[in-house]
């Protein structure tokens, strides 16, 4: 199956350049490189030139104009840019283990959307996070961790599990498979089934609505917390305010009341499910994609 990974991001370079070295060094190359950008400035453009001469990874960077927040708009027209059968998401402050896309293509299977978690670095450790460390694959390491800042816990065991180990913690743990926008995957066919992202919300649990209309449509969730490992860099969150939740909480409920597996607001603008979206592959013209790669 081709695989892409969609990336998201807004006006934080330092934080994407680790996050793409990340995918750089994963060891199954075959996938397809896609940053959503809603709406930064031109240094994350000329980031995102750069890391593909430096790595020889092509990267397709899909951009829209910066009208407040508007990521699920952006990760919707990352959808509709690609041909790409199956969709790894997560955002532009996480680095992926070594093995993340290995992990996602092993895993998948019909009908279900995978949902992983991250490991949540100190503002020390993630100082000290360099493209060495990351080709290494260091900074997924516990013994690394916590030579660099990072306090002793249970939730290193996360990344301790591998094999065996992984498979049955991720049978038996209490956590609930949620799409989580950090580190989940799905079939296209799938995400454009319930028109994918609902536009209208801003930030707070507008990952978890979307799992939600995908399980009302007959797409079950299956955890795999313990094998798709991803570490997220410290970082404040301005955008982050009461109003957004409470706008997003009453979308969730009309979600969940009505069982709702379509969203008006999604990519079509309709109020009635319309089976051609599953074959759209076709951005707004407002949306800039330039394609990154290497010189031949």
């Amino acid at each position: 199956m081709k695989i892409a990974v969609v990336l998201s991001t807004y006006n934080a370079p330092q934080r994407l350049e680790p996050a793409l070295l990340g995918y750089a060094a994963q060891s199954l190359r075959d996938f397809e490189m896609i940053v959503a950008d809603d709406g930064s400035t031109s240094d994350t453009r000329e980031l995102v030139k750069d890391i593909a001469v430096r790595s020889g990874m092509p990267i397709r960077h899909v951009w829209q104009e910066d009208l407040g927040f508007r990521k699920c708009r952006i990760l919707n027209q990352a959808i509709l840019s690609t041909h790409a059968e199956y969709l790894i998401f997560s955002d532009g402050d996480c680095i992926p283990r070594r093995d993340f896309i290995a992990q996602h293509a092993a895993l998948a299977r019909p009908n279900r959307f995978l949902s992983g978690g991250y490991f949540k670095l100190s503002a020390q450790t993630s100082g000290r996070v360099t493209p060495s460390t990351i080709a290494a694959d260091e900074v997924t390491q516990v013994d690394w961790l916590l030579r660099n800042g990072t306090p002793r816990s249970g939730k290193l065991g996360k990344l301790r599990a591998h094999g065996w180990h992984a498979a049955l913690m991720n049978a038996i743990t209490p956590t609930r498979p949620t799409w989580n926008g950090h580190n989940s995957s799905g079939w296209r066919a799938d995400l454009l089934r319930v028109n994918g992202f609902d536009e209208r919300m801003a930030y707070w649990a507008q990952d978890r609505e979307f799992g939600e209309r995908l399980v009302n449509a007959g797409t079950r969730g299956v955890q795999v917390r313990y094998s798709a490992i991803c570490v997220h860099l410290h970082h404040e969150r301005p955008y982050k305010t009461e109003e957004s939740r409470e706008r997003n909480r009453g979308i969730r409920q009309e979600t969940r009341r009505n069982r709702a597996s379509w969203t008006p607001d999604g990519i079509l603008k309709t109020s009635a499910p319309d089976p051609r979206i599953t074959a759209m592959h076709r951005p707004a013209a407002d949306v800039a994609i330039n394609r990154f790669q290497t010189a031949q």
